[in-house]
């Protein structure tokens, strides 16, 4: 049966939904994704780099969620996915002139910053900064269009490696998540990690051994 963009999810009844995309989804497919976000589902998507758990950035259950799912530390932030530097402007990052600079140039791309945050969202999980990206896949960014900024936290438990294709996520995770996004095997290198909060750029973590050598090229063009 047909899910009509107007159609909603209920996620208490609903079993596991499953998208096999592996290239560019349909409208409908788009539409469904979204709707069931928006009901507070957990999804497991694909971005730029790897499998991910992801939930409405402001949807406090929904980031709990994910949370219990991967037994993570209570406190702990979660990364957010965003369309574009303004959609994150709109939930309260505060981005540096430097930052700006250098995400104007280097956004889409494998890139997270960590900015400074006016007020505690759910996805910061009462921290007062933010680590934030703007993913390099065109359809993804779409979708992020459609439903805001999305918390995003790697496909695994708190201490284990990350997913490459989505059955290798466990069964009692796989059952515990609303939908699933399958584009084939994803094994890319993570996002490179800039901290933007201080008085200088500062890369706490590399990522492609090339794109992090343009971060590199291009912070210091921007300072």
């Amino acid at each position: 049966m047909r899910m009509h963009a107007h159609q909603q999810f209920n996620i208490s009844a609903a079993m596991t939904k499953q998208w096999n995309i592996k290239g560019q989804p349909t409208a409908d497919q788009l539409a469904e994704i979204a709707n069931l976000l928006r009901a507070g589902g957990v999804l497991l998507l694909p971005t730029d780099t790897i499998y991910g758990l992801h939930a409405v950035v402001t949807d406090e259950r929904a980031v709990s969620r994910i949370a219990e799912v991967k037994g993570r530390d209570e406190g702990k932030p979660f990364v957010v996915i965003a369309a574009s530097l303004e959609q994150l402007e709109a939930i309260g990052t505060i981005f540096p002139p430097h930052a700006l600079r250098a995400l104007q140039s280097l956004w889409p791309a494998p890139l997270t910053a960590i900015v400074p945050l006016r007020r505690p969202i759910a996805a910061s999980r009462g921290t007062s900064t933010l680590a934030v990206r703007v993913p390099d896949l065109a359809w993804l960014r779409g979708l992020l269009e459609t439903i805001g900024p999305l918390a995003s936290t790697s496909a695994n438990r708190s201490g284990e490696s990350p997913v490459e294709v989505p059955h290798q996520l466990a069964r009692d995770l796989l059952e515990r998540v609303d939908g699933i996004v399958d584009s084939g095997p994803l094994s890319r290198e993570p996002s490179t990690i800039v901290d933007f909060t201080g008085d200088e750029p500062r890369v706490i973590r590399d990522g492609d051994a090339f794109f992090t050598q343009k971060v590199w090229k291009t912070l210091r063009k921007t300072l």
